[in-house]
């Protein structure tokens, strides 16, 4: 098993969520998160009025609003999940986000207490 998490634009997390469930793989956990990557933050991202002190003299952010999701999926899924993550999300432009893939040792379903694959599904 591994764990996919993606951290993407907010205004994409509607059909990510859609076209993940139209692959089979409805679950997943959101966030509403705030960071930046080497571009620092790139004002342009968001498309609401930022309060002056919030801006950077060099016209970045000290963070952008994102979406984190993760979801388990069997190994031979990841590059599925990946692939469309990656091609519903990318753009092209600075600050499409980022995709980690992680080893997951054991999932276990609190209410039946179910372990492993069966604990995913």
């Amino acid at each position: 098993m591994k764990e996919i998490v993606a951290i993407i634009r907010p205004n994409k997390m509607t059909r990510t969520k859609e076209v993940l469930a139209a692959l089979g793989f409805p679950a997943l956990t959101a966030w509403k998160v705030l960071g930046r990557g080497k571009q620092k933050g790139l004002a342009g991202e968001v498309s609401f009025p930022l309060r002056p002190d919030l801006v950077q003299e060099e016209g970045g952010m000290r963070y952008v609003p994102k979406r984190l999701i993760s979801l388990v999926v069997e190994d031979e899924d990841v590059p599925l999940v990946v692939g469309a993550i990656m091609k519903v999300n990318r753009t092209g432009a600075i600050g499409d986000g980022r995709v980690f893939v992680c080893p997951l040792e054991d999932a276990v379903r609190i209410r039946t207490q179910e372990r492993g694959t069966v604990a995913i599904l």
